[in-house]
């Protein structure tokens, strides 16, 4: 079953928050990730969720999922985000259709 991370980001430093989004990249795919949405233009239709900039990634599974995230080579990345953007973060389990 896939795995999501959905993803809202308030960039606070634009330079370093632009290095964490060149060397994030390369260790998503290590961990089999892809990304789906990388922080396109919102366009609201119903409610406010309070959005900044959105990405979704998807995993394989949420073993991947977490694996990523709880990986050494992410960590000194982590900090880098959490330095330089305020951000929300939540793990949904998606849906597999039956083969």
């Amino acid at each position: 079953m896939a795995a999501y991370f959905i993803v809202n980001l308030d960039i606070r430093d634009a330079e370093r928050f632009g290095a964490y989004r060149e060397r994030v990249a390369p260790l998503v795919e290590k961990h089999g990730g892809r990304y789906l949405v990388r922080g396109g233009e919102l366009h609201p239709v119903e409610g406010d969720l309070g959005l900044k900039r959105l990405v979704v990634l998807e995993f394989p599974s949420l073993d991947a999922a977490r694996g990523f995230y709880d990986s050494p080579e992410y960590a000194p990345l982590l900090r880098l985000r959490q330095e330089s953007a305020a951000s929300d973060i939540v793990l949904v389990e998606g849906w597999t259709p039956p083969a």
